[in-house]
């Protein structure tokens, strides 16, 4: 495969080459490598970036995808206190292993508490909701996905 790519932004005449598996970046986030043999985070670090961004500042909550393989991905995600992310489901197996703080997962007529240092392992297709019982953030990595892994 081509380690290069050429990109077209909406539409627009103006190209630019990048390594194939690479984000475009924007104004708040250079671009990032998201498929590699290895890829190594300081997922602290990627916590407090996140809260630097606009996203935090005006809403509860952000995120950043740092894995992206067809049938894999990793991302994390930050949220104030209160924050929810209602219920769906995602057609693919899931962890969420919380790095900072504490959410609680509703997973049917289950409710689990996931503290930092905690992982809740889910089968795929089964309907959950995500609160943030204080500022947390947590890794999603999700196995498994069919099609483009969207959520439901």
């Amino acid at each position: 495969m081509n380690p290069q790519s050429r990109v077209t932004l909406d539409g627009d005449e103006a190209r630019r080459d990048r390594p194939a598996g690479e984000t475009s970046g924007s104004p708040q986030r250079p671009p990032q490598r998201l498929t590699g043999a290895a890829l190594t985070f300081d997922v602290l670090a990627e916590v407090a970036a996140l809260h630097n961004e606009a996203p935090w500042q005006r809403g509860d909550r952000n995120a950043k995808t740092l894995v992206k393989e067809p049938a894999f991905r990793v991302v994390l995600t930050a949220l104030k206190l209160g924050a929810r992310i209602h219920h769906h489901e995602v057609h693919a197996q899931f962890t969420l292993q919380t790095v900072t703080g504490r959410v609680r997962v509703r997973v049917m007529d289950e409710t689990v508490d996931v503290p930092a240092g905690h992982l809740l392992a889910v089968e795929a297709g089964i309907e959950h909701e995500v609160e943030a019982l204080e500022e947390s953030a947590f890794l999603l990595t999700l196995a498994g996905l069919q099609g483009d892994g969207a959520a439901s």
